[in-house]
């Protein structure tokens, strides 16, 4: 799941050095925090939300065919 998020949010960037997936386990849960520059926030977020809604969809895609529940949270970074 990390490495998905990554892909993605890295040919979304202008600043794909700068993602950061960091991501929790815990039993059926996946927890991700994708943390990128505040640049690039926008991109990553979309018009009314539109792209973050499609990367979440994706990853519930993926984590359904896993039988896990997984969360995205986009934060930019300090």
């Amino acid at each position: 799941m990390k490495e998905l998020i990554e892909v993605l949010a890295k040919s979304l960037v202008d600043n794909p050095q700068s993602v950061v997936v960091n991501e929790t386990l815990d039993q059926d849960l996946i927890d991700l925090e994708l943390i990128v520059a505040s640049e690039d926030m926008g991109k990553v977020i979309g018009k009314q939300g539109r792209i973050a809604k499609a990367i979440r969809t994706v990853l519930k895609a993926a984590a359904t065919k896993e039988n896990k529940r997984a969360t995205l949270e986009i934060v930019n970074k300090p």
